[in-house]
């Protein structure tokens, strides 16, 4: 699904940038080079969904989940440095604005663009929930990002066209508010994946679902400490059971075991779980 954005994006960058260097529509350039950053992003973002997928190894014995999360970062940074860069050439273009009105058919090729982009969004956020994976997730909301830039160079695109010489800085104002756009959802983007990096807890359902299921083990007194986090697509959990302080270390190894299985079992997408052994009743 990805590979198929990445396609897309260069398609329509490709389109958007050569429609605003010859119809002279400032808005429409910015737009595409969005798209463009788009296309680094996906290839980033598939880049790291692949090395987040391989198996535990002896240097990483807790797998290469975390790949995913740092993917997302990257491509986070790059939509805020894209976003610094149009903001720049947006103020240039207000103050001095150029004499050549944009050209009618970009308008057309906006219209399109923002069809396709939110289409795009919708399949590739369908996509990332089923699979679990935040930076599908990411880069859905490229598409749903670069569909509201598009909006937004339309009207500044339109205004400039009708407007007349009066209104001939609308199409840079335009620009300016893709580049707000586009800086909105990298600092959401990057707030969000930085979480994962630095192990925050699971949602507050998940850890109930989890010490749910540990406590439906049998000889489980009780579920003392749950600690969840996520690693790219899957979870590592830390639980702290109680059970009957007499039991003999093997039969507490037993019971331990059989709250691992029940966890992994779970269909939670968890990779791994360490289970503590506590007296029940703390004796």
């Amino acid at each position: 699904m990805l590979l198929v954005g990445v396609g897309l994006n260069t398609l329509l960058a490709t389109v958007k940038i050569a429609a605003g260097v010859f119809g002279h529509a400032y808005a429409l350039i910015a737009d595409g080079v969005e798209s463009l950053t788009d296309v680094v992003s996906s290839l980033i973002v598939s880049g790291g969904l692949r090395i987040a997928g391989l198996p535990p190894d002896r240097n990483h014995p807790y797998g290469h989940g975390k790949a995913e999360s740092l993917s997302a970062l990257v491509v986070a940074v790059a939509l805020l440095a894209t976003a610094g860069g149009i903001a720049v050439q947006s103020v240039r273009e207000i103050a001095v604005p150029s004499h050549n009105p944009p050209a009618a058919y970009t308008l057309a090729v906006l219209a399109v663009v923002i069809v396709v982009k939110e289409f795009m969004f919708r399949f590739l956020r369908r996509g990332g929930r089923e699979i679990g994976s935040k930076a599908m997730q990411t880069d859905a909301w490229h598409h749903r990002s670069d569909a509201i830039a598009s909006a937004a160079a339309f009207v500044g695109i339109g205004a400039a066209i009708v407007g007349g010489p009066h209104f001939e800085s609308a199409d840079a104002w335009a620009a300016l508010v893709v580049c707000l756009v586009i800086a909105a959802n990298g600092v959401h983007l990057f707030r969000r994946n930085l979480d994962d990096v630095m192990d925050s807890a699971a949602p507050p359902e998940t850890e109930a679902r989890i010490r749910q299921i540990a406590a439906a083990v049998p000889e489980v007194a009780a579920v003392e400490k749950c600690r969840i986090r996520r690693s790219g697509l899957s979870l590592l959990v830390d639980i702290h059971i109680e059970v009957d302080g007499e039991l003999t270390v093997r039969h507490g190894h037993a019971i331990a075991h059989a709250v691992q299985r029940a966890l992994l079992d779970a269909q939670l997408s968890i990779l791994d779980v360490v289970v503590h052994i506590e007296p029940a009743g703390g004796v």
